[in-house]
């Protein structure tokens, strides 16, 4: 293997031990088998430092916490610690852009947490916890508040939190002294829509949400000096004449490039590709295509954006598909690998 680079595998569910590592070779889009990494009850999400030196992962101790690792030069993970979220079991983390403030989004019960992270990666205990509030029309899935991601704004000012069971974006300040939050907006979306995750375009003026229950994509211009969020499109994920089965959007994801954008259809298990207009942000459907999996929750492009990894949930599977460069799309290698109850893949 001439570039390998360690792909990290959150996992949940009856069959996972924890968190699992397989490494890419960067030039032939080769997996190595995945090996579990360390043993921890249902890690889901995953997060990485900047410097790829440290791992935070949710985990079930305590009823719901989150867990601190170090990463070794062999590329092995050593717990650091663990804290207690302080409301429930989370399903989504990320750190801040300087690495010392972690979030947890905790879906079920409707709260996030903040915590401080120590110098040496270690993680505080809980500084804050949010209660959110609201419903929407969906009555199954919209009964109260879900948050259901947690993103710091790349100026590092801001806090997004898409809340699926609200249909907004809620926007807080971050103080990083505290390792608090201060209500500071929210971005309003489609009744019945379920925002469920967000990505940044590269310059910061845009945003991409995947809405999870209208199975679409709205773009946002991005004012960061005000931290303003603006609807300007909204896009089908996947149609309603396509859905032949319950269907549930989950990921979305940039291209190292910024020039296309790809989210994830469960149910249809397919990833759809767009490609991004380069003055306006502006998303063109491209294709669909099949993750040869089931229920992909998650999906990952590596740093050299020439290889798409899609995690099928259900069928216990890691696809691997190559990237078109001039158009976004995606080529199946025939390359399938087996690991269990795959929630994220993180590299």
């Amino acid at each position: 293997m001439t570039h390998p680079l360690p792909l990290w595998i959150g996992t949940g569910g009856k069959g996972s031990q924890g968190i699992y590592r397989t490494m890419l070779d960067t030039e032939t889009g080769k997996l190595t088998e995945p090996v579990l990494a360390a043993e921890i009850g249902n890690p889901g999400f995953v997060a990485l430092n900047a410097d790829r030196t440290l791992l935070y992962s949710l985990c079930n101790i305590d009823g719901g916490s989150v867990a601190a690792f170090s990463i070794g030069a062999d590329d092995s993970l050593t717990l650091l610690n663990t804290q207690s979220t302080g409301d429930g079991s989370a399903s989504h983390l990320s750190l801040d852009r300087t690495g010392r403030v972690l979030f947890s989004a905790q879906y079920g019960s409707g709260s996030i947490t903040i915590y401080p992270v120590a110098e040496d990666g270690s993680i505080g205990e809980r500084a804050q916890v949010i209660k959110h509030s609201g419903s929407g029309p969906n009555k199954d899935r919209q009964e109260g508040p879900h948050p259901h991601f947690v993103g710091a704004s790349p100026d590092n000012r801001f806090l997004l939190v898409p809340d699926l069971g609200a249909d907004q974006v809620v926007i807080y300040r971050i103080d990083h002294g505290t390792a608090t939050l201060a209500p500071h907006g929210v971005a309003i979306l489609a009744p019945g829509s379920g925002p469920r995750h967000l990505k940044f375009s590269h310059d910061g003026t845009k945003i991409y949400l995947i809405n999870e229950l209208s199975m679409t994509v709205t773009v946002f211009d991005y004012e960061a000096a005000f931290g303003i969020m603006t609807p300007i499109q909204t896009i089908a994920s996947l149609p309603e004449a396509m859905w032949k089965v319950p269907n549930k959007a989950a990921e979305i994801r940039l291209h190292p490039t910024g020039k296309f954008v790809y989210a994830s259809n469960r149910g249809h298990d397919s990833l759809a590709v767009f490609s991004v207009d380069g003055a306006s942000g502006l998303l063109s459907f491209v294709e669909h295509e099949a993750i040869r999996g089931a229920y992909p929750r998650n999906f990952n492009i590596d740093p050299t954006g020439k290889w798409l990894i899609a995690a099928g949930r259900t069928s216990n599977t890691l696809s691997i598909f190559a990237i078109n460069q001039d158009t976004g799309k995606l080529y199946f290698t025939a390359d399938v690998l087996n690991v269990p109850d795959p929630i994220c893949v993180e590299y």
